[in-house]
């Protein structure tokens, strides 16, 4: 067992037409030359068998019963706990008969995280017309995870080495963004952001930014009144909530991520989906991550979709995928030493 005793991560096999087999087989080809915490698939071993043959990826497929089995087996085969597809998959056509298994891989991943048998889930991208016409309800991954948890409220952080960001709105037009900004969210947000730095990073004493909407910080009211009616209240709320905090802002959001700025705060509370996404991928497009917080279980994958235009190629690039595992065994290392 790994330092700790942390159990092995569980990796779900999101869309098989698209690139989440083969990257998470080349992650697995990836730990044999550099360290990475041990995972288990949980998808179509005759799939995963067939994509590694494709892509000329030497890696042999065990198919195990129990993620107990994992530790012993990840030096030499890829351990897959499995959900058979009801149908065979083409790389970059979707087969509506095979969202079930999807959507089952996802249930049995968050069923062994809560018990205790994975010490987290790395999802692999969904592709989420597929699900909703097999009857999806929630808007994605996330919401659904936190349903399968019990039903709190999840906030989604994205990462790359020296950034951590929020967004408060997420999957919106600018328009509705703005007209949704709500003070209760980003004080709900930014409490379970300050919680899972100290609980799943460590870091005792966080700091944390919160941008603003406006140029120049809405320049008093004459750009727009946000950051006066919105956001600098949510502010004092949370510098209440969590005294031990600290709390930043509303910060002018053209100032907020040059190098010399990113050294003074541990994360960013964006307040819409671009404000967030746009300077973590000019720092680091290919290895963001997307770490949900607020759920009872690690839960991270890659910051990356399907790519159906590139699958089967075997020209996927498994980074996203690799820095998704590595902060997985961080947190819940991090959660076992609490």
């Amino acid at each position: 067992m790994a330092a700790l005793e942390v159990p092995p991560l569980a990796l779900t096999m999101g869309e098989p037409a698209g690139i989440g087999p083969e990257i998470t087989l080349k992650a697995w080809a990836a730990a044999r030359s550099a360290p990475l915490p041990p995972f288990f698939a949980i998808g179509d071993p005759a799939h995963y068998s067939a994509t590694a043959k494709r892509a000329g990826l030497a890696c042999e497929i065990r198919e195990i019963a129990d993620p107990d089995e994992t530790h012993a087996l990840f030096p030499d085969a890829l351990p897959v706990l499995p959900v058979p597809l009801a149908a065979a998959s083409q790389a970059g056509r979707l087969a509506p008969e095979n969202a079930a298994a999807v959507m089952r891989a996802i249930d049995l991943a968050a069923e062994q995280a809560l018990a205790g048998k994975a010490g987290g889930v790395v999802t692999n991208p969904i592709h989420k017309r597929a699900l909703y016409d097999a009857g999806l309800s929630v808007p994605g991954h996330t919401e659904y995870l936190a349903a399968l948890c019990g039903g709190m409220t999840p906030v989604m952080m994205l990462s790359c080495p020296g950034l951590r960001v929020i967004p408060v709105t997420v999957h919106q037009s600018l328009k509705g963004a703005v007209a949704s900004l709500r003070g209760e969210a980003i004080a709900e947000q930014g409490i379970i952001l300050a919680a899972a730095l100290k609980a799943d990073f460590g870091i005792s004493r966080p700091r944390i930014a919160v941008a603003a909407l406006n140029p120049h910080a809405g320049e008093e009211g004459r750009l727009g009144r946000e950051e006066i009616d919105i956001i600098a209240p949510a502010i004092e709320k949370l510098k209440a909530a969590c005294p031990e905090t600290e709390f930043r802002g509303p910060l002018p959001a053209d100032t907020l991520f040059h190098a010399a700025a990113r050294q003074s705060y541990d994360a960013v509370l964006c307040m819409y989906h671009d404000q967030a996404l746009i300077p973590l991928k000019t720092i680091d497009f290919e290895n963001g991550v997307n770490t949900t917080l607020g759920l009872p279980i690690v839960r991270t994958s890659p910051d990356h979709g399907t790519a159906l235009d590139i699958a089967g190629k075997g020209i996927a690039h498994p980074g996203s995928l690799i820095a998704a595992i590595h902060m997985a065994g961080q947190i819940a290392s991090c959660r076992a030493r609490a």
